[in-house]
């Protein structure tokens, strides 16, 4: 804007606006989604299996570890003066081939995998029960007591159950003890159980040599013998009896409760962070102390079924270690219900050979340990074979 010498104002060039120059309204742009990409279809799972190495290493890992466990004890036996080759077939045919041992193998078994399922249930709070031992003695002493006491008097399916009832009742309490004394007084549980075992034991002889003592025993250290009506039928006329079954429903009804349901996940949360779990208002003492009444219930459930279905009478040998060689089993099976089944009969029939051993091949029954060592030892190697892998 300039003034000319009339006082007028004008415009200068420079400030006038033209219709042209006015600036269109901004209208904002219009945004297209951009067209999907295609996800490719994921590769056949058999490709992938197929392709991975780690896969295939693992396997020959297994099979390697497995095989040298087998080579070192046939290396044991040659040591002995015996025959590698002949001893394991000397521990087949004694244990599969021939039915009546096969029926053996399976009896055997059924206190070895109950026994090992406890194990099981505290492991996966991350608790360690060695106390199978003590669980089953327990459980096979209350087994007797109620079987004889109730005698004829009932009928056989009422002293079957109450058996049954009772030392599930038992081991649950024996275990019950190391759990109260790992909630209340943070207790070491291996410790307190491994105590519990010989504790057991001297229950047991205490009473086979004092009040339950038979008198028609020829001074033997037993009890008497269960009536007739109290002892478990026999399946199809065969030497196995209805105790099979009821392990066989328990073992399945562990691997759904483990694996199935809240009470089972709970567990797995507590063995693998307790203070996490603590924090999401899990009650940890308290699944801690179920984990442990669960796995001793199973344990003494063991132990009244071979009093009821196998010994009849509560001696010094009712277990003859079975609780021990259940928690290898348990080991072995990583803590997996159906695996631990599985390695509770491979463990019966390695122990059952020894007796084929003994009489065939001239050896102590009790090399038989050593294999099952062994084989323990095998995923052990495994293991440390794979964290050096990573």
């Amino acid at each position: 804007m300039t003034h000319d010498a009339m006082g007028a104002t004008t415009e200068s060039p420079s400030s006038i606006i033209l219709p042209e120059q006015v600036a269109a309204p901004t209208v904002p742009p219009v945004h297209s989604d951009p067209a999907p990409t295609p996800t490719p279809a994921p590769a056949p799972a058999i490709a992938v299996i197929a392709k991975d190495p780690i896969h295939w290493g693992r396997i020959g890992l297994v099979t390697a570890a497995y095989l040298g466990s087998l080579i070192a004890f046939g290396v044991v036996v040659a040591t002995k003066g015996a025959d590698p080759f002949s001893v394991y077939h000397t521990m087949v045919k004694s244990t599969i081939l021939n039915g009546g041992s096969l029926q053996q193998t399976v009896l055997r078994a059924i206190p070895i995998a109950l026994a090992a399922l406890a194990v099981t249930i505290p492991a996966r709070a991350g608790l360690v029960n060695v106390g199978g031992e003590g669980q089953l003695i327990m459980g096979a002493v209350a087994a007797t007591g109620i079987g004889v006491a109730l005698g004829g008097h009932v009928a056989g399916p009422i002293s079957w159950v109450a058996m049954a009832v009772a030392g599930a009742l038992a081991g649950a309490v024996w275990a019950g003890i190391s759990g109260i004394l790992r909630t209340a007084l943070n207790a070491n549980e291996a410790v307190t159980t491994l105590l519990l075992n010989f504790i057991a034991n001297d229950v047991m002889l205490y009473l086979i040599y004092q009040p339950w003592k038979d008198p028609h025993g020829s001074g033997q250290p037993q009890s008497r013998p269960l009536a007739h009506a109290a002892v478990l039928p026999r399946l199809f006329g065969s030497q196995l009896n209805i105790g099979l079954v009821a392990a066989a429903v328990v073992a399945v009804g562990t691997w759904y409760a483990l694996q199935r349901t809240g009470w089972g996940f709970a567990l797995r949360v507590v063995g693998g962070n307790r203070e996490a779990a603590r924090r999401a208002g899990l009650r940890v003492n308290r699944l801690l102390l179920s984990s442990m009444l669960a796995g001793g219930a199973l344990a003494g459930l063991g132990g009244a079924l071979n009093l009821a279905g196998v010994e009849t009478q509560l001696r010094p040998d009712v277990t003859v270690t079975f609780g021990y060689v259940a928690f290898l089993a348990s080991y072995l099976g990583r803590h997996d219900p159906l695996k631990v089944v599985a390695a509770a009969l491979l463990f019966s029939a390695i122990a059952l050979s020894g007796n084929g051993l003994q009489l065939t091949n001239g050896l102590d029954g009790a090399i038989v340990d050593v294999l099952l060592g062994l084989i323990v030892l095998a995923p052990l190697v495994m293991a440390k074979k794979r964290g050096r892998a990573t």
